[in-house]
């Protein structure tokens, strides 16, 4: 009967187990990328160790205990009475001590490391990015003057600052396999350094409920080699629509202007940052933080983006006549600062 019981569960126990092979790449705490995650990682593990180590003592002296002390058969007489010993209450005052002396001692001096967000004293090449947290995207801007959104780009094996900020809720900025969370709040600045071992891309969450669209508030860090990076900085300083004179229709263009785009939405520093600005727009791998880059979803995303992205600030625009949506889904997909080798 009771094996019955426990066999309705069995079906959901193999989902577990199924489900616990699932995740994507560089985008799990477990799986530490960099000197920050790492120390956390570590930390993780010795709790484990020391947690582990406390549950099979307590229970090995638990069985011990009714094992051994149990009451036996023709056994009537009361037990002797133990008032105290000073032995055993020195023992268990020291031992959870030193337990809690391991745990502390890697603590405080993670504490310190991690909070020393300032740029290496000297370090000119020092990379500080400002984060602004939005329902529901990311605005990043750099010290050399230019604006990135949803993709922020820092270069592999260096410590890099981020100044946290939000401009209407909180949020919080999270990229798993490189660092903690660290909340963004309206008015108040906090800081957090992350550090790539490896060039790649990373993926970073909100990890602040803000809205109806929370879990689609995802970001990328992409780290580059420093050559690489410097050249894209490079790129983003400079003007974007300049190459695509000759490759994009200038009605694309000029759509993009009448319908009042460019109000919110910056190019090459022209525009406003009360969206996120398009300079790279075609660099990047998803629209509105989680849809596949194609035509098809670029369209759907400009005629109902509240379809696909409850509570954004994007306007629709659902009667845009045909021939000028698809000049301005050309001109947006050529939107790029990178070379085509890259």
């Amino acid at each position: 009967m009771m094996w019955k019981y426990f066999s309705r569960f069995l079906p959901l126990t193999a989902l577990l187990l199924f489900l616990a092979g699932c995740g994507e790449q560089r985008m799990t705490a477990l799986d530490p990328m960099g000197p920050q995650s790492q120390w956390i990682f570590d930390n993780m593990i010795l709790s484990l160790y020391v947690m582990a180590l406390v549950i099979i003592v307590v229970f090995a002296l638990f069985f011990i205990a009714v094992v051994k002390f149990r009451k036996k058969p023709g056994d009537n007489e009361i037990p002797e009475q133990v008032e105290g010993s000073h032995k055993l209450e020195i023992t268990w005052t020291v031992i959870p001590i030193l337990l809690l002396v391991v745990l502390a001692i890697p603590t405080l001096t993670g504490t310190f490391l991690l909070a020393d967000t300032e740029p290496e004293e000297g370090d000119e090449d020092a990379v500080v990015i400002d984060v602004t947290g939005h329902q529901y995207w990311w605005q990043f801007d750099y010290e050399e003057g230019f604006t990135a959104s949803n993709d922020v780009y820092i270069p592999v094996g260096e410590k890099v600052t981020f100044n946290l900020h939000a401009s209407d809720v909180i949020h919080s900025f999270w990229v798993p396999a490189l660092g903690g969370k660290v909340d963004n709040l309206p008015g108040v600045e906090n800081a957090l350094w992350l550090e790539a071992d490896e060039p790649g891309v990373y993926m970073g969450k909100c990890a602040e409920l803000c809205g109806p669209s929370h879990a689609l508030m995802d970001f990328k860090l992409i780290a580059l080699e420093r050559d690489d990076y410097d050249a894209w900085v490079e790129s983003m300083q400079e003007d974007p629509e300049e190459e695509l004179e000759e490759t994009v229709a200038n009605q694309g263009r000029e759509v993009f202007e009448d319908q009042g785009c460019i109000g919110c939405h910056a190019i090459g520093g022209s525009g406003s940052a009360a969206g996120p600005t398009l300079t790279n727009f075609g660099d990047r791998e998803t629209i509105a933080n989680y849809l596949e880059m194609n035509e098809e979803n670029l369209e759907a995303w400009i005629r109902e983006p509240q379809a696909l992205k409850q509570g954004n600030n994007m306007p629709e625009y659902p009667d845009m006549p045909q021939e000028e949506m698809d000049a301005l889904v050309d001109y947006l997909m050529e939107l790029s600062v990178m070379d085509e080798e890259e």
